[in-house]
C-alpha cells in the first residue's frame, strides 16, 4: 500500500511540474513557503474533501467544479482544430446531464448521505480526468452508447411524431387565430 502511495505521490509530483500557469502558480508557493508542491496540492484535495463534507456552499463548491474546468475545456475543444476533443466533452456532457437527471429524482434520499458532495465532487472529477478509462469513457461506452443504439429508432419515430402533432397543433392554432382576427 504505502508502495502504491509513494508511486502514486511521485507521479503527481511529476505531472505538478510540467510547465503551465499552474506550476508556475506552484512554483512561487513551493518558494514562499518551503514545502514541496506536491504537499501544497495534498493540502489543498484536503482542505476542499473537508469543506465538501462538512462546509457551507458544499453543493455550489461541488457543481461548480464539476462545471467550470469542464466547460473552459469544451469551449477551447471547440475552438481547436481537432474534432477528437470535441467528441471527449460531447460525451462528458451526455453523462453529466445523464446525472443530473437521476440526481433530480433521488434528491430527497441522498440528502440524507452525509458525504454525498464529496462522493458527487469525485465522481466528476473522475468523469473529466484526462485517461483511458475515466467516468465519461466508462459510463458513456457502457451504459448510454448500447442504450441509444437499442432505442435510438423508436426515440426518432416519436420524436417525428411529436414534431408532426406539434406541426398540426401549430396549424390549428394559426387557422383559429386567423379565424377569431376575421370576425
Amino acid at each position: 500500500m504505502a508502495a502504491q502511495l509513494n508511486a502514486i505521490l511521485e507521479s503527481l509530483d511529476k505531472k505538478l511540474h510540467e510547465k503551465n500557469k499552474f506550476s508556475e502558480l506552484l512554483e512561487v508557493a513551493e518558494q514562499k513557503t518551503g514545502l514541496k508542491r506536491v504537499y501544497i496540492v495534498s493540502s489543498g484535495v484536503g482542505i476542499l474533501a473537508l469543506w465538501l463534507i462538512f462546509g457551507y456552499g458544499a453543493q455550489l463548491l461541488c457543481n461548480s467544479i464539476g462545471f467550470i474546468y469542464p466547460a473552459y475545456a469544451s469551449v477551447k475543444a471547440i475552438e481547436s482544430p481537432p474534432r477528437d476533443d470535441d467528441t471527449k466533452w460531447l460525451m462528458y456532457w451526455v453523462v453529466f446531464s445523464l446525472f443530473s437527471v437521476v440526481e433530480f429524482f433521488s434528491d430527497i434520499l441522498l440528502n440524507w448521505f452525509p458525504l454525498y458532495w464529496l462522493a458527487k465532487c469525485l465522481f466528476l472529477v473522475w468523469c473529466f480526468l484526462p485517461f483511458a478509462s475515466n467516468g465519461t469513457n466508462v459510463i458513456y461506452l457502457r451504459v448510454v452508447r448500447p442504450l441509444f443504439l437499442k432505442h435510438q429508432r423508436d426515440v426518432d419515430n416519436l420524436m417525428d411524431k411529436a414534431a408532426n402533432a406539434a406541426s398540426k397543433l401549430a396549424g390549428k392554432a394559426a387557422s383559429a387565430a386567423n379565424d377569431l382576427k376575421n370576425d
